[in-house]
């Protein structure tokens, strides 16, 4: 890996990374403003697209910072059977099942509180835990396949990775939310 740390160097690195996830959160944009009429009807949906997206970008941030460390300290194989990185995937999803049920309650306490939930509490808390945990596992796989598209193109991996991570979880959060709604709603 190249060890130009300087600004131009990161710059170059980094600019049609972010042109790119620029577009990306457009159509993340996009999704959401065609799903404005359900979210309107179930105010509880609505209060869940940020703090779905919020954190499923978060835990895979998580994921990243720990690859990225790995990589650094050349303890990264990218290998089915690499302990640390099955563990670490491990700790990131067994999060994401604590996490999501508890956002979807939290969810529908706040809607119910300040207004008609409209939803049930079993409804919110389902939606929020199966798109969490698909959200999840593409968070896992988006962080895996940019930590290694870094190492490949000899970028450092604190410079690309989090960025990729948490906007592509920003297009996929919406995406699949709404999959998800479609599907149990």
């Amino acid at each position: 890996m190249s060890q130009n740390w300087s600004p131009r160097a990161i710059t170059r690195a980094l600019l049609p990374v972010l042109l790119v996830l620029t577009a990306l959160e457009l159509v993340a944009g996009l999704t959401l403003g065609s799903f404005e009429a359900t979210l309107l009807d179930a105010p509880t949906l609505l209060v869940l697209v940020p703090v779905m997206i919020g954190t499923a970008g978060n835990l895979g941030s998580i994921l990243s910072a720990r690859t990225s460390t790995a990589f650094h300290l050349g303890t990264l194989s990218f290998e089915p059977t690499d302990e640390d990185l099955l563990g670490n995937t491990l700790a990131v999803v067994l999060l994401a099942v604590t996490v999501f049920p508890v956002v979807g309650a939290g969810g529908w306490v706040m809607v119910a509180v300040t207004g008609d939930p409209r939803l049930s509490p079993l409804t919110v808390v389902t939606v929020a835990l199966t798109s969490g945990l698909v959200i999840v596992a593409l968070a896992i796989a988006v962080t895996l396949t940019a930590t290694y598209a870094a190492y490949r193109f000899e970028l450092d991996p604190d410079d690309v990775v989090i960025p990729v991570v948490t906007n592509v979880c920003d297009v996929l959060g919406v995406l699949v939310l709404f999959g998800v709604v479609q599907v149990l709603v």
